[in-house]
């Protein structure tokens, strides 16, 4: 598996990074511009993601934005948004504004900060990006130092 996350802050970079590495290759972008930018370079080389954990609100593109830009550009060529990359947005936003609009974009699922690693993986699952059987994919609880930095 291939995965984008796309966070602005650092922390919630660190781990989610530390969590799906597990289960892949894992590529990091700091807004929205970055994401679509990563979206397209991966994509037009036939190396596609197959999961974007996207925040929503970022400097320079947010979220919401960036799921609509990358849904079109599936559409114009002829990929329907439940054969193409799986999006779940990470925010700390759970107004059903957001919400609504997330799924609206054509997000596949939308999980709340903190992240619950076991949410995200049951999304994980359910989205086909993991074996359910797979003895590796079990929750975790990622703990961060940060005092180096």
């Amino acid at each position: 598996m291939r995965a984008l996350i796309v966070e602005d802050d650092f922390t919630s970079r660190l781990l989610l990074q530390s969590f799906l590495s597990k289960y892949g290759e894992c590529h990091v972008a700091v807004n929205g511009k970055e994401a679509l930018a990563a979206f397209r370079a991966g994509h037009e080389s036939g190396q596609g993601y197959d999961l974007i954990c996207m925040d929503i609100m970022m400097p320079e593109m947010d979220g919401q934005t960036a799921v609509k830009e990358i849904r079109a550009i599936e559409e114009a060529e002829g990929t329907l948004s439940t054969k193409g990359v799986k999006i779940i947005m990470t925010t700390a936003l759970d107004d059903m504004k957001n919400v609504i609009q997330s799924f609206r974009s054509l997000c596949d699922a939308y999980v709340f900060k903190p992240i619950d690693t076991g949410k995200l993986l049951g999304h994980m699952k359910d989205l086909h990006l993991v074996n359910p059987s797979n003895s590796a994919a079990k929750p975790v609880t990622v703990k961060l130092d940060l005092s180096a930095y």
